[in-house]
């Protein structure tokens, strides 16, 4: 609440009055303490829950409460710090299956933006031979300087120091921008279509901010 809950950058802070969150684990078990990540679920009712989806109710039970049966999933990972304060740190269901391991492209994601030089980026799945799906990252990168393909080593590092060498992306491109909405949601659609080689078919592109773009990652090397 504006002027009364301490502030913290990046940090959704403190629930509002009548929210009860609750973070699980993959099992839905709940994860108790402070200085702890999980998945951010509601586990009462609050103050203007939706009851339905329109003409499709089915699908509402499905997506926000078949998950973690008894609580409401957000869809969310979250990490509440050592004073109860709560960080949404990306969606869980975009999940990779990279050699048998779940790894999420927010978590891959927040590694690469770790490094200095890097603006923003956006990692999605590609087929890939042996790992069954690869990881492709596209990155803005400023102030490029000296050799690409050292800089590339210098944010394999940086994730590997953070999650792990099985995070590791497979293909990293440079690009100047990402395919975003006017609402900045980035299309991830149309990235995932560039990954896999297809890039004839990317459907509608007129509610991009800025089309163009679309057509420099194309176009652009790996």
């Amino acid at each position: 609440m504006a002027g009364v809950t301490p502030a913290k950058p990046s940090y959704a802070t403190l629930p509002m009055p009548g929210v009860q969150p609750i973070l699980v684990d993959e099992n839905g078990k709940e994860v108790e303490g402070n200085n702890v990540s999980g998945n951010l679920c509601i586990k009462a009712p609050w103050p203007a829950i939706l009851r339905t989806t329109y003409g499709d109710h089915e699908r509402c039970r499905l997506n926000y409460f078949a998950t973690y049966p008894g609580l409401y999933f957000t869809g969310d990972g979250c990490h509440r710090d050592e004073n109860g304060f709560y960080r949404i740190t990306g969606r869980v269901d975009d999940v990779l299956n990279v050699s048998g391991h779940r790894i999420g492209t927010a978590e891959v994601e927040n590694a690469i933006n770790m490094h200095a030089g890097v603006v923003e980026s956006a990692v999605v799945g590609y087929t890939h031979d042996i790992k069954g799906q690869g990881i492709y990252a596209y990155v803005i990168y400023g102030h490029m300087h000296g050799d690409e393909l050292h800089t590339r080593q210098d944010i394999l590092q940086t994730v590997t120091r953070i999650i792990g060498p099985i995070a590791k992306p497979d293909k990293i491109q440079f690009v100047a921008g990402l395919p975003k909405t006017r609402s900045g949601k980035i299309m991830r659609r149309i990235l995932r279509k560039i990954a896999e080689g297809e890039t004839e078919n990317l459907g509608d592109t007129s509610t991009l901010l800025d089309p163009g773009v679309v057509e420099e990652i194309k176009n652009g090397k790996i």
